[in-house]
C-alpha cells in the first residue's frame, strides 16, 4: 500500500503539477500560435518596408499613387473616364431595368499637365 502511495505521489507533478503535461502542451499550441502571428506580422513590415523603398527611390511609385489616389495624369497624355449611363426612364418596372444591363461610355478628356483629371460629366 506505501508502493502505491509513493508511486502516485511522483506521479502528480507529472499529470497534476507545474510541468505537467497538459501544461506543455498548451503552452507549445500557444507558442505555434504566437509564431504564426509573428510570421504574418514579418511579411506585412517586410511588404511596408518595399513600399517605402519605391516611395523614396523610384519615381514609378509616386506616379502610381498620384494616378490611383490624385486621379492626375501626365502632360500630352490622354485621360479615358468609362462611365455607366444612367437608366433613361426611372419609372419603368425593376423586371424592364434588370432585363437590359447598362452600357459603358467612354468619354476622352482634353490632354493636360500634371494635374488632377476633372471630367464635366457627372457620376453616379
Amino acid at each position: 500500500m506505501i508502493f502505491i502511495v509513493l508511486i502516485a505521489l511522483l506521479q502528480y507533478p507529472l499529470w497534476l503539477g507545474k510541468g505537467s503535461w497538459s501544461r506543455v502542451w498548451r503552452y507549445s499550441q500557444q507558442i505555434e500560435a504566437h509564431e504564426k502571428r509573428n510570421d504574418y506580422y514579418r511579411q506585412r513590415n517586410e511588404t511596408l518596408r518595399a513600399e517605402v523603398r519605391d516611395l523614396k527611390q523610384g519615381q514609378s511609385a509616386v506616379e502610381e499613387r498620384a494616378r490611383s489616389e490624385l486621379g492626375m495624369i501626365k502632360q500630352d497624355e490622354v485621360f479615358y473616364q468609362v462611365m455607366q449611363r444612367k437608366n433613361p426612364n426611372p419609372a419603368a418596372p425593376a423586371s424592364v431595368i434588370t432585363a437590359t444591363p447598362p452600357k459603358d461610355t467612354v468619354m476622352p478628356v482634353a490632354p493636360a499637365s500634371a494635374a488632377p483629371a476633372t471630367s464635366p460629366a457627372v457620376s453616379d
